[in-house]
């Protein structure tokens, strides 16, 4: 009864395009951000934090840079572990060599760096694309882990090849190193979710978004009509490596503190975010929550069912994962290719029509 537009007109063209359209939308949107912002920071701990909350934050904004390049832009990436091997690298030499600066910044200046590696990395985008595309990204994965692992500059000689975030403070909250608040972390990680999502809904459906997606469907047509690729292809790596290189920042120096990157940041990490991707819907921001949300909880909810309740041992559980996993992307490759975000869609405008058939 709620979910309806009967009574909300609009009287603008700004009004008609915004990306709530409807009233109950926009005040789900806006209970989500208060129940984010000033109920949850109270009743979390330690568990939820490590467990759920920071890596689904994390993965969200990984989820968003790789969904704008694949799903927007129509550009394969197969190399998302190894921009966010840059953006934790970059934020690490940062803290190191200006400890006076804020956290905040480091990120974001993190963000920049791995914005204009990708950059140099989608150079072969404008000659190749496709297969041939997908393979030019897994070779900058392979090369950039193994880079990182042999000059010992980018971990300052330590012995053993890890890098260790420092204690940083935001406004005098602890929010790297040992000694962080759950909540703490949790917040600073959700402010950069919120800013990520908002620029990236905003660059998608704007001027640079309609270039990304006509180069996605027919770059040649795209062309004719007057669309450069060279500015729309490295614009789109240029942005989504700058949301991946804050998500490895974030990943490193809040979530994990120490990395050894072969381990953290492999081929297997490319090939978790491009699952989140499928399994969430191409092309769509809402579809990158819903594929991180659902690839961040699954272990979890797999692992209390079947080992903590059926007493199954730990090896099987992660094996019936992989197979889940494996199944849902099959299933959704065939039957719906946008993923979840398309189901949500579809439950969404029959509510709104229902109980009409149509």
């Amino acid at each position: 009864m709620l979910y309806r537009e009967a009574g909300d007109f609009k009287t603008s063209y700004a009004e008609d395009s915004q990306t709530f359209p409807i009233k109950f939308d926009r005040w789900r949107y806006y209970a989500v951000l208060a129940v984010a912002f000033g109920v949850i920071p109270f009743f979390i701990n330690d568990y939820w934090v490590s467990a759920i909350f920071l890596p689904f934050l994390i993965y969200s904004i990984a989820a968003i840079g790789l969904n704008i390049l694949t799903g927007y832009c129509g550009q394969v990436s197969l190399g998302t572990g190894g921009f966010m091997a840059v953006g934790a690298y970059a934020c690490y030499k940062l803290m190191t060599a200006f400890p006076d600066i804020n956290i905040f910044f480091h990120v974001i200046l993190a963000g920049g760096i791995t914005a204009g590696v990708g950059i140099l990395f989608g150079l072969p985008s404008l000659r190749i694309k496709g297969f041939y595309l997908a393979v030019a990204t897994l070779a900058a994965q392979f090369f950039l882990v193994w880079i990182f692992n042999r000059v010992p500059w980018f971990y300052n000689y330590s012995a053993t090849g890890q890098i260790s975030a420092p204690e940083r403070t935001v406004f005098g909250v602890k929010v790297t190193g040992p000694e962080t608040d759950a909540w703490a972390t949790y917040l600073f990680c959700l402010v950069f979710v919120v800013l990520v999502a908002w620029l990236a809904r905003n660059l998608t459906r704007g001027t640079v978004g309609r270039k990304w997606m006509a180069i996605r469907d027919m770059d040649i047509a795209a062309e004719i009509i007057g669309v450069n690729p060279l500015t729309a292809k490295l614009s789109a790596f240029a942005v989504s490596s700058f949301f991946i290189g804050i998500a490895g920042a974030l990943f490193f120096a809040v979530y994990l503190g120490a990395v050894e990157v072969g381990e953290v940041f492999g081929i297997n990490k490319s090939f978790l975010v491009l699952f989140m991707v499928i399994i969430g819907g191409l092309g769509s921001i809402f579809g990158s929550f819903a594929g991180a949300a659902f690839l961040v909880l699954l272990p979890v909810i797999l692992k209390n069912l079947l080992v903590g309740t059926l007493g199954w041992p730990t090896d099987l559980a992660a094996h019936l994962e992989f197979m889940i996993v494996g199944a849902l992307i099959i299933v959704f490759l065939v039957a719906e290719p946008h993923g979840l975000a398309q189901l949500w869609r579809v439950a969404k405008d029959k509510l709104r029509l229902w109980p009409f058939p149509h």
